[in-house]
């Protein structure tokens, strides 16, 4: 390995609440109720916490949080910038404090009411998004550009654009995440799969980009990972997953949702870049993937993360999918229990979780022999490992 956190940081437990869309109860419970389940499923106590990471949008104050679970001290406590971006940079916080002795035991928690409380997918406005750290956006929202949905599809219109790919080949992959969510009965989309024909009969959220059921969900849930170091995992209750790389990945040009100003935009510079970082720290290829956990708030930027890690050429990413690739029994299963379209949208930690059940061997949607997974949220990612 050429550098990074590898065979040195694992995680050792995972926990969740239901997903739904009107838990009845804060933010704050919801992230105690995750936590306490990931540390019971390591088999540690809330004694054995000295660190926490969560991400900069998270509602839950790190003080509120100890203060409700009971842990008398932190050592580490830090925060991930923004929201889905972050999905694997919290790993990356909590591995590197692990591997640098600055805490022992991180619990990761990620919760929030977004379907009964704030609604982030409906319009924002200037005021709403100022903390965001992107000044991008003041000039984006007089122009219309207020929701989720059109900041990006702007971007997945320009790739539609070059490679001739339609909104007909975006359905194809909500139709795979929402098969694989039918299965799943943790996922809010249990046993409603849907059709391609169901897909195309949905209605424009921006045409002639996105329809409704290329949408990730508004959810209300928490998610919580134990982040500890390999040699403490070893007593431990349940088999460690080891952080084989981390990375993040900020470039010149970039912007946290819109990313307008690369020179090329029918990719993502930066998925592209954490895949290099990716494939240099561990030492491995695609090839050697068994199953990827992809974020897809929107359907069209799996295409991207398939394309910019090199399963498939730049351009290519529909036959891939159309050919059944990323289907249970394909060549790279991708978000085998439904991802943010049909399990929930929890910011992309439930996309982590299931990477984990999968190399435990107890996912719902297994895959055989899994070994080592990618999970990738455009300007983070990691690969985790069988211990």
């Amino acid at each position: 390995m050429a550098s990074g956190v590898g065979d040195r940081t694992v995680i050792a437990g995972i926990g969740q609440t239901e997903f739904s869309k009107n838990s009845g109860r804060s933010e704050l419970q919801l992230a105690a109720e995750a936590s306490l389940a990931a540390l019971e499923d390591a088999g540690l106590s809330v004694e054995d916490v000295d660190g926490t990471v969560t991400y900069t949008l998270d509602g839950t104050g790190e003080f509120e949080l100890i203060r409700s679970l009971g842990i008398k001290e932190l050592r580490y406590y830090s925060r991930a910038p923004y929201g889905g971006a972050a999905t694997c940079a919290v790993v990356l916080h909590a591995a590197a404090a692990v591997a640098a002795g600055a805490a022992s035991v991180v619990l990761i928690y990620r919760a929030f009411n977004e379907r009964s409380g704030r609604r982030f997918g409906l319009p924002q406005t200037a005021a709403q998004v100022s903390s965001s750290g992107s000044y991008w956006w003041r000039w984006y929202i007089p122009f219309g550009l207020d929701t989720p949905a059109k900041w990006a599809a702007l971007h997945f219109q320009r790739y539609m654009h070059v490679y001739g790919v339609t909104n007909e080949d975006f359905g194809r992959y909500s139709v795979v995440c929402r098969k694989h969510a039918a299965n799943n009965p943790n996922a809010y989309f249990y046993q409603r799969p849907i059709t391609l024909e169901d897909h195309q009969n949905s209605r424009w959220i921006v045409e002639p980009v996105l329809r409704l059921l290329d949408c990730c969900q508004e959810s209300d849930g928490g998610v919580a990972l134990v982040i500890t170091s390999r040699e403490r995992a070893r007593d431990l209750r349940r088999p460690p997953v080891r952080i084989v790389a981390a990375a993040q990945s900020a470039l010149w040009g970039g912007d946290i949702v819109s990313d307008y100003f690369h020179t090329d935009i029918a990719g993502m510079a930066e998925i592209g870049d954490i895949g290099k970082k990716l494939w240099a720290q561990s030492g491995l290829l695609p090839k050697d993937i068994q199953a990827a956990m992809l974020y897809d708030h929107f359907s069209p930027i799996v295409f991207m993360h398939l394309e910019e890690f090199g399963f498939c050429p730049r351009g290519q990413a529909r036959d891939f999918i159309r050919e059944g690739h990323i289907e249970l029994g394909g060549s790279l299963p991708v978000n085998t229990h439904g991802g943010l379209l049909g399990e929930a949208y929890i910011h992309g930690v439930n996309h982590i979780n299931e990477a984990v059940r999968q190399l435990r061997g107890e996912a719902i949607n297994q895959v055989p022999n899994a070994q080592h997974i990618l999970v990738s949220a455009g300007m983070s990612g990691i690969i985790l490992g069988k211990a």
